[in-house]
């Protein structure tokens, strides 16, 4: 099929058109190579995917632009539509909160509209985990209200599935929505804590453990998110025929609008997932404790079921493996300093 993958320089997007490259697919992407963080690493992970299968169509197109993202769509004609894009982190959208408006609003909405002048086969957008917000109650499943979120960011979120669901009832699209839980691996944003944390312990900095490190995540490798949006490309979900309006069910619809979780479904305390980091880099940690942050969710843990029924496949790689291949790619794309490097290699030889 032609799809159009957006933001497909970004961490799970480039991931998401090698893959769909691979299986056959005529991909084209569009990124806007924003600043949130340095843009060289979006344009290595365009160079990596090329090095693999070659060039591909890739438009540097802001969400925000409607007429640019019309016209992209009256070019290319997409059939299926992965929409990845996104103004992303949590934490950010304390500092700069119309980013996320922008991007995540306005620029979804650009998204719905094409989807609607140019019908597609299937619409997937990412959401997040970040939408269960306050709810308390583990794991999270899909069938659980998620009316109380904790950031700017996981509101936007929480819209862009409320928003889709408008347009699949009104118009018919298609809709699949993803919440992706803690996902990473190769390739991964700075901003999140493999990076940061392994960054720290390699340069022998300080890092700071929120919630004392006590708090859960249930951490997702990159391959099994990409795993399960593969197998979802050609599912597009049909209206539920048994959706009941008296006792509605918040994953599906009488529309053809659907929403999946997609996480390990092991949840690990920060602690734990700190001390898989330093058995893999060989050093350990100078930390700094802190209180939980504002925005931040205490715990979260996936229930896939419903993504497993649907595709046969749930989220699979242990943390220890993925951690591990993280940190092969880690030690490539970030040298470890020259003055660390012989305390790294002794606390590695002494851990194996």
């Amino acid at each position: 099929m032609k799809i159009l993958v957006t933001g497909a320089a970004g961490f799970i997007g480039a991931h998401c058109v090698l893959r769909l490259i691979r299986d056959g697919h005529q991909v084209f992407g569009l990124d806007n190579f924003n600043d949130y963080y340095d843009p060289q690493l979006k344009h290595d992970r365009v160079n990596w995917v090329q090095e693999q299968v070659g060039a591909f169509q890739l438009a540097t197109v802001d969400l925000a632009d409607g007429p640019a993202i019309e016209a992209l769509f009256v070019r290319e004609k997409p059939e299926v539509v992965i929409h990845l894009a996104a103004q992303a982190g949590v934490r950010y959208s304390l500092e700069n909160p119309r980013a996320y408006l922008d991007s995540n609003l306005s620029g979804f909405l650009n998204i719905l509209e094409s989807c609607r002048n140019h019908p597609v086969k299937h619409l997937v957008y990412a959401s997040s985990s970040s939408v269960y917000g306050a709810n308390q109650h583990t794991p999270y499943s899909v069938k659980d209200g998620v009316n109380h979120p904790l950031s700017l960011y996981a509101a936007t979120k929480k819209a862009n599935e409320l928003m889709a669901h408008s347009y699949s009832h009104l118009f018919g699209i298609p809709c699949t929505g993803l919440r992706f839980f803690t996902v990473y691996g190769p390739w991964g944003r700075p901003d999140m804590s493999p990076i940061q944390f392994a960054r720290a312990i390699a340069e022998g900095q300080p890092l700071k453990l929120f919630n004392y490190g006590e708090h859960q995540r249930d951490f997702t490798y990159i391959d099994d998110i990409i795993e399960s949006i593969a197998r979802l490309i050609d599912r597009p979900p049909q209206a539920n025929a048994e959706w009941d309006r008296e006792q509605p069910d918040p994953a599906s619809s009488m529309a053809p609008w659907r929403i999946f979780n997609i996480g390990g479904q092991h949840p690990v305390e920060l602690k734990d997932y700190l001390a898989l980091l330093e058995k893999h880099l060989g050093q350990k940690a100078l930390v700094e404790l802190l209180p939980l942050q504002p925005g931040d969710v205490l715990n979260t843990c996936a229930d896939a079921s419903d993504l497993a029924r649907a595709t046969g496949f749930q989220p699979c790689i242990e943390l220890d493996e993925g951690l591990g291949r993280f940190i092969a790619w880690f030690r490539d794309y970030y040298p470890l300093p020259i003055a660390h490097a012989p305390l790294a290699a002794e606390l590695q030889r002494r851990i194996l």
